[in-house]
C-alpha cells in the first residue's frame, strides 16, 4: 500500500510579492530627505581679480586726469618769486628829491592764499628794511621792522594790498612789459596799541616771522589828522609795493 502525502501550499508568498509591488507614499506628516550636496569653495581668486582690476582702473583715471591737467592746460604756479623795481615820485612829502626808486622781493603763494615781501635797505634812505606778510586767510598783515627787531600787526588792508592772483598777474605783466604801474605813493599811518601775547592766533606764517621778536598790535589812525613829525620823534616807516603805488607805512609809539 502506498501513502501519497501534500505539503501545504504556503499562501503567504504571494502577498510578499505582491508587498514588493507596493509604491510608498510618504504622508504629509513625514519630512522628505533630500540628499545633503557638498558646499562649494567661495572664489577668493575672482574677488582678488576684480579688486585689482578696480584698483588698476582708479589708477588709470588719476594719472589720465594729471597728465592732462599739468600738460594740456596752462597752470599758474602755486608759488612765484618777483624781483621789483619801482620808480616812482613823492611829490608831496618830498618833491625835491624827484624820483625815486623802490626794490623788493615779492613771494606769492597762491595754495596758501598769502604774500611775502622782502624790502632791503633803501638807497636813498627815509624808510627800513622790513619783512611783510599778508596773510589773506587770517586777514592780518604783518611787518617786521629788520632796523628795529620788532613785529607789528594789524588789520588785512584789501583796498590798498592786492589779492595774490591778482598781484601775481599784475607782476607778470609787469615783467613782459605790457603794463606799468603809476608811480605815485600813499602814506598809511598806524598807532602801537599794545603787545601781542599769544602769537599762534596769528597764524603759521605770521607766527614764523614774528617769533622770539617783540609784537605789537596797531590801529590805523585818522587820515584827517597828520602825523607832525616834530611832535612826536617816535615814528619809523616802512616803503613797500604790492599793487599799482607805492605804499607808506609810518608807524609810531604812544607818547
Amino acid at each position: 500500500m502506498v501513502k501519497i502525502t501534500f505539503q501545504p501550499v504556503s499562501v503567504q508568498k504571494p502577498e510578499k510579492e505582491m508587498d514588493e509591488d507596493k509604491i510608498i507614499i510618504p504622508q504629509a506628516h513625514e519630512q522628505l530627505v533630500l540628499p545633503v550636496r557638498s558646499k562649494k569653495p567661495f572664489p577668493t581668486g575672482l574677488c582678488c581679480l576684480t579688486f585689482g582690476l578696480v584698483v588698476f582702473m582708479s589708477g588709470l583715471v588719476l594719472a589720465s586726469i594729471f597728465v592732462y591737467r599739468y600738460y594740456f592746460t596752462p597752470q599758474i604756479p602755486e608759488d612765484s618769486l618777483f624781483h621789483c623795481r619801482v620808480i616812482f615820485e613823492d611829490s608831496i612829502y618830498a618833491p625835491l628829491r624827484g624820483r625815486q626808486e623802490l626794490e623788493e622781493n615779492v613771494g606769492i603763494y597762491l595754495e596758501d592764499n598769502y604774500e611775502q615781501i622782502s624790502v632791503p635797505v633803501p638807497h636813498f634812505g627815509g624808510s627800513d628794511p622790513a619783512d611783510i606778510i599778508h596773510d589773506f586767510e587770517r586777514g592780518l598783515t604783518a611787518y617786521h621792522d629788520i632796523a628795529l627787531d620788532k613785529c607789528y600787526i594789524t588789520e588785512l588792508n584789501t583796498t590798498m594790498v592786492m589779492r595774490p592772483r591778482s598781484l601775481w598777474e599784475l607782476l607778470v605783466n609787469v615783467n613782459r612789459g605790457t603794463y606799468l604801474p603809476q608811480t605815485y605813493i600813499i602814506q598809511e599811518e598806524m598807532m602801537v596799541t599794545g603787545r601781542v601775547r599769544n602769537m599762534r592766533q596769528l597764524g603759521p606764517f605770521i607766527h614764523r616771522l614774528c617769533y622770539g621778536k617783540e609784537t605789537y598790535r596797531l590801529r590805523r589812525r585818522n587820515q584827517h589828522r597828520r602825523i607832525d613829525r616834530r611832535e612826536t620823534k617816535k615814528c619809523h616807516s616802512i616803503r613797500h609795493f604790492e599793487n599799482t603805488f607805492v605804499v607808506e607805512t609810518v608807524i609810531c609809539d604812544r607818547v
